[in-house]
């Protein structure tokens, strides 16, 4: 019982994750025909327009495209640390057997397609985009499923989103380890004793979302002047939110069925807007009780999943995926045709391949439910690598103005037939119910 309070209800998770695609999806095409309209030049000018503070000798400006890239994906990040807490402390991969089949798909998603960009790559200039055909769109892949209806099982969702989370984790590893510039260790040394210090703090004491804030701020600044991307902070910090509740669900309806009690008995103010002495501490006293009998991390997590879903994606498709397609603009062609060849066949062929060889060698299993037809129709869904994939794209390639452009071109492209071919095959390989 207490897992099934703890997890967030995955029906609402797909529903939610389905219409951000949706929503990225009119973001991008938005982005689109402005930057390639007559009024692109205010395009341009929006994203480049500097926001920040300034005082004395201190100043923090920066364009509102970085603001973006920096700031808001950090709560995006945020949120996919809560998301791996969770997972692996009580969720879908929190045991081998049920992480098994989920990994080896994973890796297969991670290593062709990179193998596959540096086979194809011959530029030493270009080699730096490796990383960007890793990660699946968890967003776009289940709003994809989710035109499906009830020919997709859920035990399928569940197999992508899995799979899904694995790739982040290898994304976030790689955007810390090699896309990160000259490190400063002392900001990082101040940033990690802050966040090992909150940690400590929720474990012995008590959660606190305002103390959390704080430090959550100071540590993103650190992080952004250490030369490590802020984003990482963010996953990081989600490490330290507390899982466990303070109280069980027994214990709240005892104490709340005393509160209802006090408030029923002592009613005699029906017809009064205010509330009178005793109430007014009853009320307080449920709202200490709720703060107890939640746990923090999908407290958080469920708060979060909309507004990243909903304001924070589709911002970042908005500033991101505004290239201007034309004939006259220069493009590095070869770029974007390695980025759309790795992210459609890399990630089918190594979805599909290492899922069938964990099969085959009884290293993992289907799961309940799900056709090997099926898990061809999700690896084909896996090279829609939107989001992370251009987040990358602007790390690797950041100052080249033609490569970023080359790969968000390519990264569409590829991101749009993977979706398409994906589609025609679960539609073909599953009935309708």
């Amino acid at each position: 019982m207490i897992k099934n309070l703890l997890l967030t209800p995955f029906q609402k998770f797909v529903k939610t994750e389905s219409l951000a695609g949706i929503l990225l999806f009119g973001a991008t095409i938005i982005a689109l025909v402005w930057a390639n309209s007559s009024y692109g030049s205010y395009y341009d000018n929006l994203l480049q327009y500097k926001v920040g503070i300034s005082f004395q000798d201190f100043e923090l400006k920066k364009p509102l495209i970085l603001w973006i890239n920096d700031g808001l994906m950090s709560i995006f990040f945020f949120l996919i640390g809560l998301e791996l807490k969770r997972e692996l402390l009580i969720g879908e991969i929190n045991t081998l057997k049920k992480a098994a089949f989920p990994i080896v798909a994973a890796l297969g998603g991670v290593f062709i397609p990179v193998g596959l960009y540096l086979i194809l790559n011959q530029d030493p200039n270009t080699a730096k985009g490796w990383g960007i055909p890793m990660a699946t769109d968890i967003a776009f892949a289940l709003a994809i499923l989710s035109t499906l209806g009830k020919r997709i099982p859920l035990s399928l969702k569940i197999f992508l989103t899995a799979f899904a989370i694995i790739d982040d984790i290898a994304a976030v590893l790689v955007i810390a380890i090699f896309y990160s510039a000259e490190i400063n260790w002392i900001y990082i040394l101040y940033g990690s004793i802050i966040i090992a210090g909150l940690g400590i703090m929720y474990f012995v004491k008590k959660y606190s979302f305002v103390i959390g804030i704080i430090a959550a701020i100071i540590v993103w600044f650190l992080f952004l002047k250490s030369g490590v991307h802020p984003t990482i902070a963010g996953v990081l910090l989600a490490f330290t939110i507390p899982i466990k509740r303070r109280i069980n669900i027994n214990i709240f309806s005892k104490y709340l069925s005393s509160i209802s009690n006090k408030i029923t008995n002592g009613n005699d103010n029906n017809e009064k807007h205010l509330l009178t002495k005793e109430e007014m501490e009853c009320i307080d006293d449920l709202d200490d009780l709720t703060f107890e009998v939640r746990s923090p991390l999908q407290h958080l997590e469920n708060k979060l999943h909309s507004l990243v879903a909903y304001f924070v994606l589709p911002i970042f498709a908005f500033a991101n995926a505004g290239v201007v397609i034309s004939l006259s603009y220069e493009f590095n062609f070869t770029l974007m045709t390695n980025i759309a060849i790795s992210l459609f066949i890399g990630k089918f062929i190594g979805v599909s391949l290492f899922s069938y060889l964990g099969i085959k060698f009884k290293i993992a299993e289907l799961p309940a439910g799900v056709t090997f037809k099926q898990v061809l129709g999700i690896s084909a869904i896996a090279g829609v690598g939107f989001t992370m994939s251009i987040f990358i794209d602007n790390l690797a390639f950041y100052g080249d103005l033609i490569s970023i452009n080359s790969v968000k071109v390519g990264v569409i492209i590829g991101s749009l037939i993977s979706g398409i071919v994906g589609y025609i095959i679960l539609r073909v390989s599953t009935n309708k119910s």
